[in-house]
């Protein structure tokens, strides 16, 4: 919890307030859900790839995105893509 508060308030806000990590694993599971097993590990990634591609393409914007971003390329330097 401690290292929480160590970041600006605005990336606290954005990591606090959102629900992505959550909402990307109901996709993960709901595309995995109906498949009993998977042969191979490629057959297990292949649905996990796709639907993380379309979460993706969804394009969930997510609320104060911008000030965040600012933040983490002050913080992550060349690490961060935009």
């Amino acid at each position: 919890m401690i290292p929480f508060f160590g970041f600006d308030p605005a990336i606290r806000k954005i990591i606090y307030t959102t629900n992505a990590i959550e909402s990307l694993n109901r996709v993960i599971r709901k595309s995995i859900k109906t498949r009993g097993s998977f042969p191979t590990d490629e057959a297990a990634t292949k649905p996990i790839y796709l639907a993380i591609r379309k979460f993706e393409k969804d394009g969930r914007n997510v609320r104060e995105w911008f000030a965040a971003r600012n933040q983490f390329a002050i913080m992550f330097g060349e690490r961060f893509d935009a």
